[in-house]
């Protein structure tokens, strides 16, 4: 297995999830009520429920809630969870501890799309969804090349894919940096890396749509698969023995990571820290098996960016802060805390 922890009493799995899940719709909720405009938690209520019944609502209230704050905390817990199963499948594809969602170049071949979009007007005829277009494109474009270059190599194994990333990871950050220098505009810089550090300032429920399709569907692939994934991350021999199709899941998990990660780097930016502590914690919590593991952790990353979010917005308010710079100091100081107060290793090291 991935992680296992001796003599601690691991906490049932799905009555976490449940609870965690139950917090997070509460959260959404109240989240929606903060902002630049304080609303009673009651008027949010209201507003939601009169919209989905079809109701005549206050227009200003109706827009600030429905369209603006509401898609907001909801996309951020949607890619919460997403980058939370990202990093668990990450960390089962590679069996390493410090891989996380951006570990194959997925992040920042992404950057190279924004940095282009932003630097250069590329796919401006699309308005409103070039960043995100562009982010997209770049974002699948890098798993294709790390793919192509892992297999040149000699196939899809788990050191290869690590250099592999990591080396074309450095190279598609070389280019988003040439394109910042070589811009016209003094704010290049600036854009850009608001957006690599992440933001959901952006969101629409058209990309709520998307990502949350998208996430709901790679969940339940990978529980589908659950048994697979534990095989697997006990090592490919022990997988192999066990009759699991080492090579297909392989490659069938690398493709859905590719597009997963894509989808929420091009609605999201590059949020990190998420994807890296939120499976950690979930397996200290209820233990390294993906079954377990795997629902704690999705409902776990969604209730932890929704809160996220809510800091970045009042922290530094009337200026708004990179969800990136939340999750680390955040993030890192409760993921120690937990590591100290349990045994834990993972595959076979304390």
């Amino acid at each position: 297995m991935i992680a296992t922890a001796m003599s601690v009493r691991r906490l049932p799995s799905l009555p976490l999830a449940l609870i965690l899940l139950a917090l997070t719709l509460v959260s959404i909720a109240i989240a929606t009520a903060f902002g630049a405009e304080t609303i009673p938690l009651g008027d949010v209520w209201r507003t939601v429920a009169g919209r989905l019944r079809g109701d005549e609502l206050d227009a200003a209230h109706s827009v600030i809630i429905w369209d603006l704050r509401l898609p907001r905390s909801v996309l951020a817990a949607i890619v919460g969870a997403g980058l939370a199963l990202a990093g668990a499948v990450m960390q089962a594809l590679v069996r390493n501890p410090l891989a996380e969602p951006y570990l194959l170049g997925v992040s920042a071949g992404a950057a190279v799309g924004a940095t282009a979009v932003i630097t250069l007007g590329s796919f401006a005829a699309v308005g409103v969804w070039a960043l995100s277009g562009g982010a997209l494109i770049g974002a699948l474009a890098a798993s294709v090349t790390v793919y192509a270059v892992a297999r040149a190599q000699g196939g899809l194994t788990a050191l290869r894919l690590i250099l592999s990333g990591v080396v074309l990871s450095s190279a598609f950050l070389a280019l988003s940096s040439l394109l910042v220098f070589t811009a016209a505009d003094p704010h290049a810089a600036d854009n850009v890396m608001f957006w690599m550090l992440g933001s959901v300032a952006g969101a629409t429920w058209a990309k709520v749509q998307i990502a949350g399709v998208v996430v709901v569907v790679t969940v339940l692939a990978m529980l589908a698969i659950h048994s697979w994934l534990d095989a697997y991350a006990a090592g490919t021999d022990t997988a192999t023995s066990l009759g699991v199709p080492v090579r297909a899941m392989r490659n069938a998990l690398f493709a859905v990571q590719g597009i997963l990660v894509g989808v929420l780097v091009s609605v999201a930016g590059g949020i990190g820290f998420v994807g890296l502590i939120v499976p950690h914690a979930a397996r200290l919590l209820v233990g390294a098996t993906h079954r377990a593991m795997i629902p704690v952790a999705v409902c776990g990353g969604a209730l932890f960016l929704v809160w996220v979010d809510v800091i970045s917005r009042v922290a530094a308010s009337p200026r708004e802060m990179p969800l990136g710079i939340v999750t680390g100091l955040i993030g890192a100081p409760i993921f120690l805390f937990l590591m100290g107060r349990r045994q834990y290793v993972f595959g076979g090291e304390a």
